[in-house]
């Protein structure tokens, strides 16, 4: 048992001390703000404050843990070892950089509480963030910092007894279109065909006839070869259905088709199956509780995880809403187009709402794959070495390494077999 001594215990404190310490180090603490508690315990303990008590294990501590509120500061990155780090420290601090605060200012995404420019679906684009302007979207920092720090501390108690995590893997399918052609209703069909003729697409014409006159299979049902490629290697597989009525950004089959409700089901029977929530309800709390319910009506079990349209996430909002729709976790965390570790870690955690200042009961599981930011790539072996760069970082740190894959490139026709991609994604990385 680790015990930190601060002078102030809030919960931005001990929200990031139980994320560093207990969730990624595997690390029991406790905290306390009374000296003669400090000085009687005879086990591992640590300062984190403004001064050192004696000569004990002490971390300068900077005042971000300590305040209320969210103001633009000054954020200077430097170097650590190798790994890019903010909020220095200054005197005699065991180590040169205030992690704890600095990951509070990642994990909570202090960044997007603060004014910026959003793109066209209301997101905050990654060319706004920190780790991208100082090169170090890449790295899960936050993971790394915490092994450093780990080293330093075991140099003083070399005999300190910590749970050592294990890499994790899980795979998403996000499935916004789960037909091209089949199961649109005539209306939908008829005029898809007319803007295909319209425009020149006869490759699409002849495709999408050869589906509804049954020669040809739909080119986004592909997920009996997804639950053969789970079934073979054995990994966390997980399908995240939008179950939503028609609008201009939410185009898949209505819910209320039986072919689509039989292709769920089915999916459920192998895997675990959640909602992809729609554009729509993206702002419409009803909405979205009323699309999580009918989908759990579909599978008969309850619909505990979502993902919400485009990777929109609009802090604290977002997260508020999910919260009040009694999700228990949420796996939109990350870029759709830029690959990276939007929180700067990958380690499952809590949100925690700054306007609020308290911690929320939802889980965020941040990813740092997307096929999108695929897309320039020009073949497989590119987009496998570009993933494993990820892939090892995560490793090194026995993080969650969770990737995307969206059903319509899957299903797509690409300069790159995407399908063929996402089989050796599976068969390289999941374990």
């Amino acid at each position: 048992m680790l015990l930190i001594y601060t002078h102030k215990i809030t919960s931005r404190f001990s929200y990031t001390m139980r994320q560093v310490f207990t969730r990624i180090l595997g690390i029991d603490i406790i905290f306390t703000t009374k000296v003669e508690d400090f000085i009687k315990h005879t086990g591992p303990k640590i300062t984190y404050s403004k001064h050192p008590l004696q000569n004990e294990f002490f971390v300068r501590s900077s005042d971000l843990l300590f305040i209320h509120g969210i103001s633009d500061m000054e954020i200077n990155v430097e170097n650590w070892e190798g790994t890019p780090c903010f909020f220095r420290t200054s005197g005699p601090s065991a180590i040169p950089y205030d992690i704890f605060s600095a990951s509070f200012y990642l994990m909570t995404r202090y960044e997007e509480y603060l004014p910026y420019l959003k793109d066209t679906h209301g997101r905050f684009p990654p060319s706004e963030s920190l780790a991208l302007k100082h090169n170090f979207l890449r790295l899960p920092v936050i993971d790394i910092w915490a092994y450093q720090f780990l080293a330093k501390l075991k140099e003083r108690f070399p005999d300190m007894i910590l749970k050592e995590r294990k890499f994790q893997f899980t795979s998403i399918v996000d499935v916004t279109s789960s037909h091209c052609y089949a199961h649109r209703g005539p209306i939908r069909s008829i005029a898809g065909l007319l803007l295909d003729i319209g425009t020149f697409k006869f490759k699409r014409v002849l495709e999408r006839t050869s589906v509804w006159l049954n020669i040809k299979k739909d080119p986004y049902n592909n997920f009996a070869k997804l639950i053969e490629i789970q079934k073979q290697y054995q990994f966390k597989n997980m399908f995240f259905f939008q179950f939503a009525e028609y609008s201009t950004y939410d185009k898949n089959v209505s819910p209320e088709n039986n072919n689509f409700k039989y292709l769920i089901k089915s999916v459920a029977d192998y895997s675990i199956v959640s909602l992809a929530a729609s554009y729509s309800s993206f702002r419409n709390i009803e909405l979205l509780k009323e699309e999580k319910r009918r989908l759990a009506n579909v599978i008969n079990r309850p619909v505990n995880y979502s993902r919400m349209r485009y990777n929109r996430v609009d802090i604290p909002y977002t997260y508020r809403n999910l919260v009040e729709a009694e999700f228990t976790d949420d796996y939109t965390m990350g870029y759709t187009h830029e690959m990276g570790f939007r929180a700067g870690t990958c380690t499952p955690y809590y949100f925690y709402d700054i306007a609020m200042e308290e911690q929320q009961s939802i889980i965020i599981h941040p990813f740092a794959i997307h096929d999108y930011a695929l897309l320039h790539v020009d073949s497989e072996d590119e987009a496998l070495e570009k993933i494993g760069v990820y892939y090892d970082e995560v490793k090194k740190v026995n993080g969650h390494f969770v990737t995307i894959f969206s059903n319509e490139l899957l299903g797509g026709d690409q300069a790159i077999n995407w399908l063929s991609l996402y089989s050796k994604v599976i068969q390289n990385y999941h374990g």
